[in-house]
């Protein structure tokens, strides 16, 4: 006779509720509400007819049954991960999915991967490109690289880069007509804005960088709007005015002398870094640890090489 077994979700969110302790948490990492994690815990109690977790307004813990479960259902979920590794790839190889920002990617990652690839010429890599976070379960992702503050429970976080913002343009505008000489400057040249609205108040923009510059009459109505950091990027190398550019993402076109740093002052973004995140469970599995490995050297090496 066969066994009665729960549905993969009430399974999933279970094991991520009884990790944490905290609803909010599982709900996190799952995407999906507290309230939502609440109702599947209820459902999976309900069709197993024994309490799992004692919950208080204040804390949440695990019962004797509770916690023979996690144990179970956290190696299952693990053997599953290891088996979709297995069988997924159509070439039967093992294989690496990656997801990070289009920014990331197309100034900084892309023209390094080949160097991995190298390293790993049996190894599919696979690049998923999107600005929403992942679901490392859903997604079948494996390593994302996300830019926030480093805190994401259930995962491991490494940090990649520490952050400062400043102008950059093209080489061609420091002796242009007008040039581009001393901040004030900046009045008689067009400003690359990036609209974006992922971070808080507290990532540097054109209107603060200005004040910190001692500049406050200059129209910051003007000038460019994009959506993403590579285009406000791009925009500059092409001479069409100046970006405020991030450290990582404009290291290789500052080495390669498409852009350059008209003004020595940066600002800093506190608490906000470039991060490579993977599950706990899986962080330490061989193609994840090769991809960090290699990735923590890259950051260390500065420039992209041919």
């Amino acid at each position: 006779m066969a066994r009665f077994i729960p549905g993969l979700g009430m399974l999933r969110t279970f094991e991520a509720a009884a990790r944490h302790l905290n609803f909010t948490r599982a709900a996190e990492e799952l995407d999906v509400t507290p309230a939502a994690v609440s109702a599947q815990i209820r459902s999976l109690e309900e069709v197993l007819g024994v309490r799992l977790l004692w919950r208080t307004s204040r804390s949440v813990r695990l019962t004797e049954a509770g916690e023979v479960l996690l144990e179970a259902v956290g190696d299952a979920l693990d053997r599953i991960g290891q088996a979709v590794d297995r069988v997924r790839a159509p070439s039967g190889r093992p294989s690496l999915k990656i997801s990070t920002g289009f920014s990331f990617a197309a100034k900084w990652l892309v023209p390094r991967l080949e160097r991995f690839r190298r390293h790993h010429p049996d190894l599919d890599v696979r690049l998923d490109v999107s600005e929403r976070l992942a679901d490392f379960l859903r997604d079948e992702v494996d390593v994302a690289i996300r830019f926030g503050a480093g805190v994401y429970p259930g995962l491991r976080s490494d940090r990649l880069f520490d952050e400062h913002v400043f102008p950059v343009c093209s080489p061609r505008l420091l002796d242009g007509d007008p040039p581009l000489r001393v901040p004030d400057d900046l009045r008689h040249h067009a400003l690359i804005h990036e609209a974006w609205q992922s971070q808080d108040g507290s990532w540097p923009d054109w209107r603060m960088w200005l004040l910190a510059a001692g500049l406050e009459d200059i129209d910051l109505g003007r000038g460019l709007h994009v959506q993403q950091s590579a285009l406000a990027i791009q925009a500059a190398v092409d001479g069409q005015g100046v970006a405020l550019g991030n450290t990582s993402l404009v290291a290789d076109d500052l080495a390669a002398g498409r852009l350059v740093q008209p003004f020595a002052l940066s600002l800093s973004v506190p608490g906000f870094a470039y991060y490579l995140v993977a599950p706990r469970r899986s962080a330490d599995r061989p193609v994840v640890r090769a991809f960090r490995d290699w990735l923590m050297a890259e950051v260390r090496g500065g420039p992209a090489r041919s």
